[in-house]
Order: C-alpha cells, then structure tokens, then sequence
C-alpha cells in the first residue's frame, strides 16, 4: 500500500453511482488484467477485444503497457521497484474505470505475483479478471517484432522478464489463454464468451 502523504482531503461522492453507469452501458463495469511475457500477445489480444466489444455497442478501453509509460508512468524504469510502481499506479487507474462502467483491459507483462496480487486487492469482488496469455519463451522469442529479445540477449537490456529478470506465472487466474497454440480470434472468442457467461455483457 503505498503512502498517503496527503492530509486534510476528503472523498467526495457523486449524485450518480456505479449501478445507474452500467446500466446506462448496459454492461458491468472490470478489468480484464492480461499478463504473460513480452511477445505473449497481450496487448494484441487485448486491442482485438476492446474492438470485438466496441462493435457489439459495448464501451471498453485497453491500458497498454508501452502507452502508460509514455505519459502516466514515464517517470518510471523497470526496476523491481519501479515495476511494483507502474503496477500500483495501473491498479488505481484501472479501479477508476471500473467504477465508471467500463470493461478495461490491461496489458502489462506484470511479472510479480505480489504486485498483481496487490492489484486485485484493490477492487470488489468479481471486478478484477486475472488472465494468463501463456506462451512459452521459445514462441515469445520467435515473434520478436521489436527486437527486445535479441537486444536483451545481447546485454543491451538489463533487466529484462525472461531473459534477466523472472517472471512468475499465476497460480489461479479466471483465465488462461494459451496463445502459443490458438489464434488471436479464438482467445478473443474465448476472452468474449468468459464476459458473456459471467454476466459481463447484459
């Protein structure tokens, strides 16, 4: 929990509740939180869904990792320290458009357990969607479109998740998409159908 530094502040609450937002958006308000390695497809899964929802008449938003960092989290490195930050700050934000009815995705590697953890901690139950887009090593390596692999066996990144940096997989998430194996359009359909069935989209 970080630190309320803060004083003499006060929470102030709306006319409007969540209740009247979502059934505004007809659709109930979550954060659909992708992690895996670098190369996994998270942010493709994520951006491909956000479209698939956008096109049935939902209002969804996906948070991805490099955007956050050009803005929101810039001041931050990929320290162990700075990533527990970055996931934080997302956890928060994410919480916010929660509440405001929207599905959000995130697409952060986040690769400690306690961070992604603490994240959950932060919202209602049912509201925070663990999802685990599982690709080994090899298949991440393979489809290295930026080139961040090779960089990072190169020594040119420090600190990179897989290479010199772990990753921790999720014990239980809600949800594993196994993209090493499945297309984008069968983990969208499979992302889809999890809302659907869990009561996400009325």
């Amino acid at each position: 929990m970080a630190e309320q530094k803060a004083t003499n502040i006060t929470w102030h609450g709306g006319q409007i509740g969540r209740p009247e937002r979502e059934k505004l958006l007809g659709q109930k308000g979550a954060t659909i939180w992708l992690t895996g390695l670098s190369g996994s497809g998270k942010s493709t899964v994520a951006v491909a869904a956000e479209a698939e929802l956008v096109n049935r008449g939902r209002l969804s938003y996906v948070l991805d990792g490099d955007n956050v960092r050009h803005g929101l989290n810039s001041n931050l490195g990929f320290s162990p320290e700075d990533r527990t930050e970055n996931i934080r700050r997302i956890g928060e934000v994410s919480k916010l458009f929660t509440d405001s009815g929207v599905i959000v995705f995130t697409s952060f590697i986040s690769p400690y357990r306690a961070d992604r953890d603490q994240a959950r901690e932060l919202f209602e139950k049912g509201d925070f969607i663990e999802v685990y887009v599982k690709a080994d090593l090899e298949t991440c390596e393979g489809r290295d479109t930026k080139g961040l692999y090779k960089k990072a066996r190169a020594g040119e990144i420090p600190e990179f998740t897989g290479i010199s940096a772990p990753y921790e997989e999720p014990h239980k998430p809600e949800l594993v998409l196994d993209t090493a194996n499945q297309t984008v359009e069968e983990s969208v359909v499979e992302l889809v159908s999890f809302l659907q069935a869990n009561g996400y989209l009325s």
